[in-house]
């Protein structure tokens, strides 16, 4: 007799939201976990006005607390800030209802909130509320260790974020088309790689950046659209445009503050683009400086300028490390193999063996 499905309900931003956690959603859906087990996947956020992100998370939790009592296990994806506020009050019902809890976490901004933001009750609060789940996903060795101090490590597993691998193909590199993409703001080190462009376009003749995402600074904008000539905007870029910009582009760059674990960096990899990077998070896990990408320091103009440079007068070196990247995407990144870990994760959850239909 076939084993019954495990009845998953799943919380997160909205899929249509822009951003890595609803792009790890949308990546689960695409693989086929939906088929895998009985998935209600539940969106608690809406881009737009307060109001509308208000009644968006009011209409969410009405729908949780429906389906609550017919689900074996709870996924929370959280981050930090307003993500952790709202998601709290999923997690605290959950607990009341005696269901079992896995944590995702995302955010790569969780040290700063929990350590700068917070006073001791918040952080005690905190540190309750991680007390209640039954696993706590992290995506790296930082986040294991991080979270390891505030949470019980015997819970702590790592999860890192996977992706589609594109089928292997001949590439072009050379072609000196450097591509960014996620939101385009202070945060993403973007008025560093402004400053880099602009040394870049009197050494590089025809270099070309192409900004793919959202612009959240106007100043920066400004600042871009002086660039005209080198720096273009794509704007957000659904999947089939991002595949093609990515097979397009010989390099991809992301000079971010903070991260938790970009899929834009996996995605990058798994099309074999020559990467720079800054060491954040849990970054170093993916790239290893020199073998399959480059990893800087954020904040620091010059070695962004120095390592894009390196790849644009150097296309062996590109090409080198985008093939190294590929295997490494392949390897160990794939989604498949995500998501037999993660139903491993909600078999050990629910203190069965491993589900019958992985």
């Amino acid at each position: 007799m076939e084993q019954e499905k495990i009845r998953v309900l799943m919380i997160g931003p909205a899929r249509s939201v822009h951003g890595g956690i609803s792009g790890v959603v949308n990546n689960y859906y695409g693989a086929g976990l939906d088929e895998l087990v009985d998935l209600c996947y539940i969106g608690t956020m809406v881009e737009g006005s307060k109001i509308r992100k208000l009644w968006q998370a009011a209409k969410a939790y009405v729908r949780f607390l429906v389906r609550l009592p017919r689900c074996d296990i709870v996924h929370v994806n959280m981050a930090s800030d307003a993500s952790y506020y709202r998601k709290s009050v999923f997690i605290r019902t959950a607990f009341l209802f005696g269901r079992k809890i896995v944590i995702h976490q995302h955010g790569g901004n969780f040290p700063a909130f929990y350590e700068q933001e917070l006073d001791d009750r918040g952080r005690a609060r905190v540190r309750k509320v991680l007390a209640m789940c039954d696993a706590l996903l992290v995506l790296g060795t930082a986040w294991r260790d991080f979270f390891g101090r505030i949470s019980d490590p015997d819970k702590i597993k790592i999860l890192s974020n996977a992706v589609p691998i594109p089928q292997s193909a001949d590439r072009r590199y050379g072609a000196h088309k450097i591509l960014y993409l996620g939101r385009i703001c202070k945060d993403k080190g973007i008025g560093e790689l402004l400053d880099a462009m602009a040394a870049l376009r009197g050494e590089c003749p025809g270099v070309r950046l192409y900004l793919g995402g959202i612009w959240e600074d106007a100043s920066l904008r400004k600042r871009a659209a002086a660039l005209d000539g080198t720096v273009s905007d794509l704007g957000w870029l659904d999947s089939e445009a991002k595949n093609r910009r990515l097979d397009e582009c010989d390099i991809f760059v992301l000079p971010s503050y903070y991260e938790g674990q970009p899929v834009s960096v996996l995605e990058a990899m798994a099309h074999g683009c020559g990467i720079v990077v800054t060491r954040t998070g849990s970054v170093p896990d993916l790239i290893r400086d020199g073998e399959n990408g480059l990893l800087i320091e954020p904040k620091n103009t010059e070695a962004l300028h120095d390592a894009l440079l390196a790849l644009l007068t150097d296309d062996g070196l590109c090409r080198r490390l985008g093939e190294s990247a590929r295997q490494t995407a392949e390897a160990s990144f794939s989604i498949e193999d995500h998501i037999h870990r993660l139903l491993s994760v909600y078999a050990e959850v629910l203190g069965a063996e491993m589900y019958h239909g992985r």
